[in-house]
This record gives C-alpha cells, sequence and structure tokens, in this order.
C-alpha cells in the first residue's frame, strides 16, 4: 500500500530510514539516478550490501555513459557517502524488506512516496531477524549456465568476489552474459567451421564481458578461436589485454580503433552490441563483405531515419505522437537492416535479446549465412523499395554500403 510521507524533511526522513534498514540488516539495494553534481557523465549509483574477507561493506557501482566504477565503504561510512551524493540527484529509490521509498526532488520541493510491504513482511519476520547482511547467488548453482561462475575472467572483470561468488551489483550483467552466450551457441552449432577454429571480431567490446565470455566458451567446448575486441577508448583496450594475458587467453587481443580502422583478413562471426546508429550498417557491412558465416548486431540509437520519416495518410495519426514516430523510424530502420541480410544470403531473426527488466537495449538481429546463396534475392529488395516509398525514405546507410554509394560521413559511436 502506498502513501505519501508528511514529514517536513522528506531527504532527512529518507536517510533515516536508510540508516534504520543498514543497523537492522533489512537493506535490499539503493538507486540515486538524475544526478546533476560535478562528476561529468555520472548517470547514476546502486547501493548493495555484500561480504568482502568476512566483512559487510557498502557496495557502489557508479555508472558513468561509457564505464562502470565500483566502490566499496566501511558501513560506518554508508550514511555520510549516501547523504553527499543525495544532494546531487533528483530521485532515489530505496527498498527495504519492510517498505520501498520513492524520494523525488525539483526546484521547489521534495516528495517522499512510502510503499509498505505488509505481506512480505509476514512472510520474512523471523528470516530478517537473523539474515546475513549479504545477498548470495545459491538460487543460481540450480540453473543451466552457459559460463561457468568459476572462471577465472568474471573475478579479473569484477563479476565475482575471490570466493566465485556473483557479486550482487553485478548479476543483471551476469545474467545478460549468458543469455548472449547461448544465443551464440545455438546459432555456432549451424556453422560450417569444417574442424577449423573460428574467427571472431566484436566491435564496439567496451570492457570485453561478452567478448571473454565468447572466447571462454568456446575454448571450453571446441578448438582455440580467434577472438579480437575493437574498442575506441584505449585505457578499455589496455585493460582488457591484460586481463585477457592474467586469464591465459592466447589468442584473445584487443586494438584500439573502430568499424572504419579495424579492417580483418578473417571473419566468421562479427559481433556489434550497441554499436551507435550507423555505425550498426558499417558493422553490418563488414560482416556481408567479408562473408561472414554468422553476425549478431543488438542496434541503439536510430537517427537515420526519424528526419525522413513521412507518414502514410492512413498512419499520420498515429505517427503524429512524437513517441509513435521515433518506433517506427527504429522498427523500419531495423527491418531493412534484416531484409538486407535476407536478401544478401542470410537466414535472418529479430528477437528480444534480454528482458527489459536487464536492459532497455534488448533487440538482436542474428543472421546466419545460407550455402545456397548466389546473387542478391530481388524479391526481397523489392520488398525494401516498397517500404522506402511509404515512408519516403531516401537514404539508408547499410543499403548506400552495399551499392557502393555511399559518401564519406562521420559514423556513430558506440553508446
Amino acid at each position: 500500500m502506498s502513501q505519501l510521507a508528511t514529514s517536513p524533511n522528506p531527504e532527512q526522513q529518507f536517510l533515516d530510514t536508510f540508516q534504520q534498514a543498514i543497523e537492522t540488516q533489512r537493506f535490499e539495494r539503493l538507486i540515486l539516478s538524475q544526478y546533476k553534481g560535478e562528476l561529468e557523465q555520472l548517470e547514476k549509483m546502486t547501493f548493495r550490501v555484500i561480504s568482502l574477507q568476512n566483512e559487510a561493506v557498502l557496495n557502489c557501482v557508479y555508472r558513468y555513459k561509457t564505464q562502470d566504477v565500483t566502490k566499496n565503504y566501511p558501513l560506518s561510512e554508508a550514511v555520510a557517502q549516501v547523504s553527499a551524493l543525495l544532494g546531487c540527484c533528483k530521485q532515489a529509490n530505496l527498498l527495504t524488506l519492510d517498505e520501498d521509498l520513492q524520494l523525488k526532488k525539483n526546484k521547489k520541493k521534495a516528495m517522499l512516496m512510502v510503499n509498505k510491504k505488509k505481506a512480505m513482511l509476514m512472510v520474512n519476520k523471523k528470516k530478517a531477524e537473523v539474515a546475513p547482511a549479504t545477498v548470495t547467488q545459491g538460487h543460481d548453482r540450480s540453473k543451466q549456465r552457459y559460463v561457468e561462475q568459476d572462471s577465472p575472467f568474471l573475478q579479473h572483470l569484477s563479476i565475482t568476489d575471490q570466493h566465485g561468488q556473483i557479486i550482487p551489483s553485478m548479476a543483471r550483467k551476469w545474467k545478460q552474459i549468458n543469455k548472449f552466450v547461448e544465443i551464440f551457441s545455438g546459432a555456432v552449432e549451424q556453422l560450417n567451421t569444417q574442424d577449423q577454429p573460428l574467427h571472431i571480431v566484436d566491435f564496439g567490446s567496451g570492457k570485453g564481458y561478452l567478448t571473454f565470455a565468447l572466447y571462454d566458451y568456446l575454448a571450453k567446448h571446441q578448438q582455440m578461436p580467434y577472438v579480437t575486441g575493437v574498442e575506441l577508448n584505449p585505457k578499455m583496450v589496455a585493460f582488457c589485454q591484460q586481463v585477457a594475458q592474467d586469464s591465459g587467453f592466447q589468442q584473445l587481443d584487443f586494438f584500439q580503433g573502430d568499424v572504419r580502422t579495424y579492417a580483418p583478413e578473417q571473419l566468421d562471426v562479427m559481433i556489434a552490441l550497441h554499436a551507435c546508429d550507423v555505425a550498426t550498417d558499417f558493422a553490418i557491412h563488414t560482416g556481408i563483405r567479408l562473408n561472414a558465416q554468422m553476425i549478431m548486431c543488438a542496434p541503439c540509437c536510430h537517427k537515420e531515419l526519424r528526419p525522413q520519416l513521412q507518414a502514410p495518410k492512413v498512419l499520420q495519426p498515429m505517427l503524429h505522437f512524437g513517441i509513435h514516430a521515433g518506433q517506427q523510424a527504429e522498427m523500419l530502420t531495423d527491418t531493412i537492416r534484416a531484409l538486407l541480410l535476407k536478401a544478401y544470403g542470410y537466414e535472418t531473426k529479430v528477437f528480444e535479446f534480454v528482458s527489459l527488466e536487464h536492459t532497455s537495449k534488448n533487440k538482436m538481429i542474428l543472421a546466419t549465412k545460407r550455402k545456397d546463396y548466389t546473387a542478391p534475392d530481388a524479391a526481397v529488395l523489392a520488398q525494401i523499395q516498397a517500404l522506402k516509398e511509404l515512408y519516403g525514405i531516401q537514404k539508408h546507410s547499410l543499403e548506400l554500403l552495399l551499392n557502393d554509394q555511399w559518401d564519406q560521413q562521420d559514423i556513430g559511436r558506440k553508446c
């Protein structure tokens, strides 16, 4: 049951509840968002209590636009750390065993919403009194995992602790990694590799979560692959190269650059997850041009078609709303990409990668090369042309690249 708090100082009430939850071991999670302070590109912070060397500490994941930074604080400093950050955030969500609190602030006032967990409290009251201030991952052990939880690279990437347990703040990333490898494992069985090691390139590899997981999975299930992560950020490249060395992954390398600057000699699997806007088109084009047997993309930041979009008369009432026009442009962009892959000899699927609970960028385009391909499918190309004419689309970058009609422009970067 939700209710509006009537305290004259909602922010102090929020902090008091946080402190009490920590002291009574009823604290579950705290999220501070809409940050407006001095730390550049910081988007939000997620706090949990974890155990390090048998001592409970407050774990915080600082989520920036390009990376995550993890810090641990003694519980004695928890309130002071949160208090300092809370003053720079417009929204805060506190989850405890007893209640959920949401604090929202604007220029004029702060408002606190409290949601009591009566039913849950009755069930968990006895357990809460004796529960340790850590979250265990025991329930995951009975599930099928495509990445072994004791793999050393997971600890190097701060996904697991020194005991091989998933760090609570990384549970979402852990699920993403396993789901990605699950999808990959099903698709790779269809490839005609002739028992040869796969050559894989991951464009926009970031911190390498998925790059390392792929290498680890393949190394344990077939001949050693050759995997290259391509990333613009030199610090990320240096970090990942060190982790690869520490993990003993001898055929995993990282290259500083992007889809324009890295030209592989051989490409069996092309991966581009969250390559922004037309960078996805360049990645797909590279895969098609080099006859990759598998292409995996999770596109984001669709910007190219939106300004070109002209609503058909029957759809004008629907596309008059900006959010619908954006969704239509996104769907049209990826439909043309999928159809172009189909036209150029790929069995193509478009589906939800992981639940929206874990990421908003959850669409996956998965394409595997057909053995019977000889020439572009004219019927599919006609379907693309009909869609373009219906919506007034003059330019789609992947189509221009495939037709050698691209003129030099800036390429979107990974979000």
